[in-house]
């Protein structure tokens, strides 16, 4: 619904612009020992959908890309590894860089999303995750 409200007010006025949605590598992946289908199938969701719309928006010169984070270490993934503490050694093992990343890890790429840097980009998913997804 927002992307829609935005559009909407992107055609109103006719110059464009670019939309970054927020999806996870878990659209792309299945999470090694978790369940967590609905998850993974809302991102996958996610990522379909900015294809679909960046299709119908950029004839009206409309941008729309996913940014797909790894692994975040956030107040609510603290909060899970109190519960699950095997996840904060186990999760890092599953990337190359042996590391989880942290919420500012991902500014310089939706800077790049947003600008004019990624003027020739759309309908496409930027993974960020730390190599998990290449193994």
């Amino acid at each position: 619904m927002t992307a829609q409200a935005v559009a909407k007010e992107m055609i109103r006025h006719g110059r464009g612009g670019s939309i970054a949605i927020i999806a996870s590598m878990s659209g792309t992946i299945a999470n090694r020992g978790l369940i967590c289908s609905a998850y993974n199938a809302s991102k996958a969701g996610l990522i379909q959908l900015a294809r679909n719309l960046a299709s119908e928006w950029g004839p009206h010169g409309i941008r729309v890309n996913t940014l797909s984070p790894g692994y975040i270490v956030t107040a609510m993934v603290e909060a899970l590894f109190e519960q699950y503490p095997e996840r904060r050694r186990d999760w890092p093992t599953q990337n190359m860089l042996g590391k989880l990343s942290k919420p500012e890890e991902y500014r310089g790429a939706a800077v790049f999303l947003i600008s004019d840097a990624s003027s020739f980009m759309t309908g496409s998913d930027m993974r960020i995750d730390g190599g998990h997804a290449a193994w």
